[in-house]
């Protein structure tokens, strides 16, 4: 009963709020115009046809590339996929990565349904999927009931559940009932399997992490090895990934610190968020940071466009005076993250110093590359327990800690490295093969 008068209180605050979800979109277009385009998906209104696919809910840009290899294996085999999401980052790396199979008519981008029943039902008539996989841990009520009264088998995939998120779940026990309503769950470990077993989740199964198996783009590698030399000379480079909102006066407080250290390193700063590149260019003009952006100093295929002469050593390099020499690269781009990681030679992940909690550690370790996170470490529980107790992540716990770590941290070798993430790949098959145990063929 009480389950039911929360779905009914769930539709009816989404209902009187659509004028709201409206507003909303229309500033973010503001921003970023892709917001406010194709709004009709959002109410069920899809040009698409694509019944008995493989449907594939991937909330943003990180969710999406999680689900990359996953998505192109069932590809691969002769399976349709849907893709939906909720931000302009999810769905233009979908249309980037998939642009081929979007023009042969083999997979869709789409947004995804405000939560009502009749915008899913819209949603379900379009696709007719033959099974919803959902990825990480997004619990919206009204999609997993639409989807169990349709008889559509929506799982949890690549899932975790994390320890805060269990606490909260703890005094609020309806979320318990919202994820037993899901058909299953695809989780990435033995710790989350008990975890989502304890609350009353059926049909688990351990496929393991699905990052492990991201391809790696050679000709972002290749542009970083080659650009390198020209942007840092000899110094010793940092890449600061996925900064959050929040976190940057910190990030550039051990930066500046970290440029009176005698080995000077160079530093790349990558924005979680296209629209926070500006906002973050200000803050580096107002520090007085000698950097050049990337949107203006390479074109779209990663050439330079008149970059100064490159430093070497500590000094600037080259006789000029170090002021006068870029000392930090502004990641303003979409879809180069292993370009950022291949010039770096250690990685600080952005999330871990606000109570959001870190982004994803496993395209620089794919890389070889040591990784650095903060404190708050819920929301990569696995793998990071694992990967800290490897020496191939360090946890700093203050500012200080974070400034020490960027020039003084020695790191682990590559064959450590090499050997952690070895030991936790092939999630792709073994969720194929849950999901095909659990399935009904096409």
């Amino acid at each position: 009963m009480r389950l039911w008068l929360f779905l009914r209180l769930w539709s009816l605050l989404w209902h009187l709020g659509l004028p709201i979800v409206l507003i909303y979109l229309w500033k973010r277009g503001r921003k970023d115009p892709l917001y406010a385009q194709h709004l009709a998906e959002r109410f069920g209104r899809y040009r698409q046809r694509l019944p008995g696919a493989i449907w594939v809910h991937a909330v943003s840009l990180g969710e999406l590339r999680s689900a990359v290899p996953l998505i192109r294996a069932l590809l691969d085999r002769g399976d349709r996929v849907v893709t939906t999401h909720f931000t302009p980052a999810g769905r233009r790396e979908a249309e980037r990565v998939f642009a081929a199979e979007i023009a042969a008519g083999t997979l869709a981008a789409v947004w995804v349904p405000v939560e009502t029943s009749w915008a899913y039902a819209s949603f379900f008539r379009a696709f007719r999927p033959r099974a919803g996989l959902v990825m990480e841990i997004e619990i919206w009520p009204r999609m997993i009931f639409a989807a169990r009264n349709a008889g559509i088998p929506l799982f949890m995939c690549n899932a975790q559940y994390p320890t805060k998120s269990m606490a909260r779940d703890a005094k609020f026990t309806l979320r318990h009932k919202v994820m037993q309503a899901y058909a299953g769950a695809f989780v990435k470990s033995d710790l989350q399997a008990q975890r989502f077993a304890s609350v009353g989740v059926p049909n688990i199964a351990i496929t393991g992490e699905l990052r492990f198996d991201q391809p790696i783009p050679p000709a972002q590698i290749a542009a970083a090895r080659a650009l390198r030399p020209l942007l840092a000379g000899g110094r010793p480079v940092v890449t600061f990934a996925s900064a959050v909102e929040g976190e940057d006066d910190l990030y550039l407080d051990a930066i500046a610190a970290a440029l009176k250290h005698p080995s000077r390193p160079f530093v790349v700063y990558v924005p979680r968020k296209p629209e926070r590149f500006d906002e973050v260019a200000e803050m580096l003009t107002a520090r007085r940071l000698n950097f050049l952006r990337r949107s203006r100093s390479l074109d779209a295929t990663l050439t330079p466009r008149n970059l100064p002469s490159p430093p070497r050593g500590g000094d600037g390099g080259g006789g000029h005076p170090a002021s006068q020499t870029p000392d930090l690269l502004l990641g303003d781009s979409l879809g180069e993250m292993y370009f950022y990681l291949g010039l770096s030679d250690r990685n600080v992940t952005g999330g871990g110093f606000t109570p959001h909690g870190a982004h994803n550690i496993i395209e620089p370790l794919a890389l070889k590359r040591p990784v650095i996170v903060g404190p708050e470490i819920h929301t990569i529980e696995y793998p990071a327990v694992e990967a800290i107790a490897a020496g191939v992540c360090l946890r700093v716990e203050t500012p200080e800690a974070l400034t020490k770590a960027l020039t003084d941290w020695p790191g682990p070798g590559p064959e450590a490295i090499q050997a952690f993430f070895t030991a936790h790949s092939g999630a792709t098959k073994k969720t194929l093969a849950a999901l095909d145990a659990m399935v009904k063929p096409a």
